[in-house]
């Protein structure tokens, strides 16, 4: 069940605020001017679909995005736990970074957890089946697609070369609860 939890960016240990609502979620990271909301695919998926059937199932919503944002591109990214560069890939994405543009990720399958830095506080968005996130560019944030990850998701973007990250060197993300913690 997807989750928000927020910490104050002083004390990981303690969080001010917390729901599993997803129009509370919502809500709350509307204030912050991030997008969350969950999409419906237009068919049946089965198990293990191909990138090409995660693509026509949510046409309709990308061509929604598409027309609203402008995004130039789209792709699906899988991460399975037998994936050989799942530990480096985890750590690097472990490092809080900002992008030129927004993040936009529907996760079509699986979790992830993103952790955003602004405002003096930590929000920890627990995105899973269904859930769409739009973080908005040069946010301070990080994502753990924790030990084990399983997740499918499509990645838009309003450029052609894809993820491009500027790590801060802030090492803040070492203090806050993981994925699975």
């Amino acid at each position: 069940m997807s989750a928000l939890t927020i910490f104050s960016d002083s004390n990981p240990s303690a969080p001010i605020w917390e729901s599993r609502d997803g129009n509370e979620i919502a809500a709350e990271l509307r204030k912050i001017d991030v997008r969350f909301e969950r999409w419906q695919a237009d068919r049946e998926l089965g198990n293990d679909p191909q990138p090409e059937q995660v693509i026509e199932a949510y046409q309709h919503e990308i061509n929604k995005l598409v027309a609203e944002k402008g995004y130039q591109s789209w792709d699906v990214i899988s991460m399975r736990p037998d994936n050989a560069q799942r530990e480096v890939l985890r750590t690097k994405f472990l490092s809080e970074h900002t992008h030129g543009e927004d993040e936009v990720r529907f996760f079509v399958d699986g979790a992830g957890l993103f952790c955003l830095h602004l405002e003096g506080k930590i929000f920890q968005i627990l995105c899973e089946k269904n859930d769409l996130i739009s973080v908005p560019a040069n946010t301070r944030h990080w994502f753990d697609m924790g030990g084990s990850p399983s997740f499918t998701a499509i990645r838009l973007f309003d450029n052609q070369e894809g993820w491009v990250a500027h790590f801060t060197g802030d090492a803040i993300a070492d203090a806050y609860p993981r994925l699975g913690e």
